[in-house]
């Protein structure tokens, strides 16, 4: 199907309800859901998100990044937000009672940020939730993948999945794009994309041009978000690359464009799409797996069976060969038909109980690795990171007297590789915390919690990271709240700090005390507001203790 450019495409919901189960990922008319109760966000595109709006009043699970723009962009309360870890098996009730539960996972999809695929296990026996991917074979080593377990049902992102659609890799496709801008080397170049995603493509081309490129301020917030190279900014004559709206790539704005200056159009999709001035170029750079991926993933499951995601598009027939035989229809435990029969308008008190029960034993929010371990996990990072900021950031500054952008520090400072004052540096699993050294030799992780959400673990609101952003002014100053406020000064555990310093007001939070509390100081009943009073008693007597001493 040809797409006129400039035309509105209305949204469609690419969401499933999950059969014989209260499971519903990217579905959110609670009027069509019936009896589903647990509600899955796989990414924030938005035709995974027709539905969801301010007004929703159920618990959300997704990504960390996701939460954060699910709540920032579209407004859900954080009351109904759960983040949950990648990579991490995560308890949920699916009952009222505690008697039936299942196994959430969520693995990378490698489509845009904050997007992934849900590994759900229970008495269904076991579904994967590909929503939007972009296979690599390093999925199937994911140890959620790699124990050979039997998928029963794998919902399958077919968008692509049409033997007569020849994709590139995305490697290739950046290949095809850095040799058309090299063709119009005194062109100004437009990049059409979608609100979301090709951010890494984005940092890619001003790397291999030395250039900066410009973004609108909520795109740049995201940028800052992942902690890419300090390549972007908001400053209209600042570089050659401008990111647009898809929608902005029309055929009188490429007059308007080459009317001041010489412009070519790119975009990077997969999507047919009908060229309306010769100077828009369309290369098929796709975030979704190409046919022989898609045939490549499905071979090595072996599932049981295949569901689209794009019910539009049937796709089950390609795959008949590497299927496993089916098993029989799953039966529904009582106490779940009960569950899935109550009213949907709002979770009960006692369902919310059984949430934070499940999860609270499992509190992490300070871990500590061998200060070895770690630096050693990171120096790669470190060094391959350094080299492509002081690379750019060289070559920048030759050019720094011909737009009004100046060289600065990076807008969002590299919070995961960066080394400062002794501070070890982050393995790669710990992107949004912050690395503290103590006296005893080994890295503490912390949450900061700049934007919080509803944690499973403790119960407690949960950080995401910092994530306000400056909106790229001359002198790289950052609005209140931005995360140069934490790495332009030195933090109070350093290797020559005492014991004290525990007791600065910035990590005297409930999750670090939980941590600091002897387990004989609690009460053996359990509850939640219990257990947080028994903290704060212990704590409070402990500083009067400890300030009655100093005296």
């Amino acid at each position: 199907m040809k797409i006129l450019l400039g035309t509105f495409q209305p949204a469609t919901m690419n969401g499933a309800l999950i059969p014989h189960t209260p499971i519903a990922v990217d579905f959110w008319s609670l009027r069509r859901a019936g009896s589903a109760r647990l509600f899955f966000l796989s990414h924030m595109h938005s035709d995974h998100t027709v539905g969801l709006s301010s007004t929703w009043a159920r618990p959300l699970y997704c990504s960390p990044i996701t939460a954060y723009l699910v709540h920032r962009h579209l407004q859900v309360s954080k009351k109904w937000i759960r983040a949950l870890e990648v990579g991490e098996n995560h308890v949920l009730p699916l009952d009222e009672i505690g008697r039936e539960t299942m196994t959430v996972t969520l693995l990378d999809a490698n489509h845009c940020p904050g997007s992934v695929m849900f590994l759900f296990e229970g008495y269904f026996g076991t579904i994967l939730y590909t929503g939007d991917f972009r296979y690599t074979p390093s999925m199937l080593k994911e140890p959620a993948l790699k124990l050979g377990k039997q998928i029963h049902t794998l919902y399958l992102d077919n968008t692509n999945c049409n033997p007569a659609w020849v994709l590139p890799s995305r490697q290739e496709a950046a290949r095809q794009i850095i040799e058309l801008i090299r063709k119009h080397p005194q062109h100004h170049v437009k990049i059409g994309l979608y609100s979301l995603g090709k951010e890494s493509l984005l940092e890619q081309l001003a790397l291999e041009f030395q250039t900066w490129v410009v973004l609108s301020p909520r795109r740049l917030e995201l940028v800052q978000l992942l902690g890419l190279a300090d390549v972007f900014t908001v400053e209209e004559k600042a570089g050659r690359i401008h990111a647009v709206d898809h929608m902005e790539i029309c055929h009188s704005a490429m007059l308007l464009w080459n009317q001041t200056h010489p412009t070519i159009a790119i975009l990077p999709t997969s999507r047919k799409i009908y060229r309306s001035h010769p100077d828009i170029h369309v290369i098929p750079y796709s975030d979704h797996s190409s046919y022989s991926e898609l045939r490549a993933f499905v071979a090595a499951l072996k599932p049981c069976q295949v569901v689209p995601i794009v019910s539009r598009q049937p796709c089950t027939d390609y795959f008949q060969d590497s299927l496993s035989p089916r098993l029989s229809v799953p039966l529904i435990p009582d106490s779940v038909q009960q569950y899935m029969k109550s009213s949907s308008r709002n979770p009960s008190l006692l369902w919310l109980l059984l949430e934070k029960k499940l999860k609270r034993p499992r509190t992490r929010g300070v871990v500590f690795d061998s200060f070895q371990d770690t630096a050693d996990q990171s120096q790669p990072d470190t060094v391959s990171k350094k080299a492509k900021n002081e690379h750019l950031s060289g070559r920048l500054a030759k050019q720094a007297s011909h737009h009004p952008l100046q060289i600065k520090k990076p807008l969002f400072p590299d919070l995961c590789h960066q080394e400062r004052d002794g501070a070890v540096p982050f393995s790669e699993s710990q992107k949004m915390g912050t690395v503290l050294t103590t006296p005893l030799s080994v890295s503490v992780h912390l949450q900061p919690t700049d934007e919080e959400f509803m944690s499973l673990e403790t119960g407690e609101e949960i950080g995401v990271g910092p994530l306000s952003a400056p909106r790229g002014g001359h002198d790289g100053s950052a609005a209140t709240g931005n995360p140069s406020a934490w790495t332009g000064q030195d933090f109070p555990l350093t290797q020559t700090s005492e014991a004290s310093p525990l007791w600065a007001p910035e990590f005297r939070g409930l999750a670090l005390k939980y941590l600091l509390t002897p387990v004989n100081s609690f009460q053996a009943q359990f509850s939640s507001k219990g257990f947080d009073q028994q903290v704060e008693k212990y704590h409070k007597h402990l500083l009067k203790y400890r300030e009655e001493s100093a005296e």
